[in-house]
């Protein structure tokens, strides 16, 4: 009982019977899953429940907007092959804050992210800088990035600055979620496991400093079911050693 309270508690007290049953086979520790169930209701403990989406994006449907060059797939072969961005909203004491992540979707991890007072297109700028600066992408249109039509992503400055950066754009259908799928469910995973778990809030500045602490439990240590109940980091390292065998070979 004490290794499942500890795992509950070490991850932020968001996992239910599933990643704690997972988190203790990763630990070479064989219980059943029927059987952690069990004891975690007998300790009162459970995860976070996702809520329902809240539609933030501003649609632009007069300004041209590059093609659908992703069409729901949200599959990558490698890092660096298709990044989706978008951002939703915290209220808090002082008024609305806003919250921009960029998403690697090989791993789904987070390689960039902004917390601001304003959706201006700067945001989500910033988002995207530190993004580039993070991964450093190869440029030649190897990368996609993918956004809904909201006029922060379809403004001049920030269509301007991906093809500066050599990355292709891709821009979904208005008001259809599954168009950006991906991004929505992280978005998702932070308002139930940040703000609904831990509100409510006072200041931009707490935060800011609460979303700094998840992204990096999220990015380092977060199990993700559809890659194999590994955190997002671990998955890219398996990925580029698994690259480095094959030229060792070759």
């Amino acid at each position: 009982m004490e290794h499942i309270r500890r795992i509950w508690q070490d991850n932020r007290a968001v996992y239910g019977a599933r990643k704690v049953w997972h988190s203790l086979q990763r630990e070479g520790r064989q219980v059943a899953r029927c059987t952690v169930e069990r004891l975690m209701r007998k300790m009162g403990l459970k995860g976070v429940i996702r809520g329902r989406k809240v539609i933030t994006t501003r649609p632009d449907t007069a300004r041209p907007c590059p093609d659908d060059r992703v069409n729901r797939q949200f599959r990558a072969e490698s890092p660096n092959q298709l990044w989706v961005s978008d951002f939703t909203y915290v209220q808090t004491w002082n008024g609305m804050v806003y919250v921009a992540f960029v998403i690697d979707v090989f791993a789904r991890r987070i390689v960039g992210w902004k917390v601001s007072t304003s959706m201006t297109t700067q945001f989500v700028l910033d988002a995207l800088e530190q993004a580039l600066w993070q991964r450093k992408p190869a440029g030649n249109k190897a990368l996609i990035h993918h956004s809904d039509r909201g006029s922060q992503y379809l403004s001049i400055r920030y269509t301007e600055r991906l093809a500066l950066a050599d990355i292709d754009a891709s821009v979904g259908t208005v008001g259809d979620s599954y168009d950006n799928a991906l991004a929505e469910t992280i978005n998702g995973l932070y308002k139930a496991e940040v703000i609904h778990h831990l509100g409510p809030w006072k200041s931009m500045a707490q935060v800011e400093w609460e979303t700094l602490r998840w992204v990096d439990w999220y990015n380092n240590r977060r199990l993700l079911a559809p890659i194999e109940y590994r955190p997002p980091a671990e998955a890219e390292r398996a990925f580029y050693e698994d690259q480095s065998g094959l030229d060792i070979a070759a």
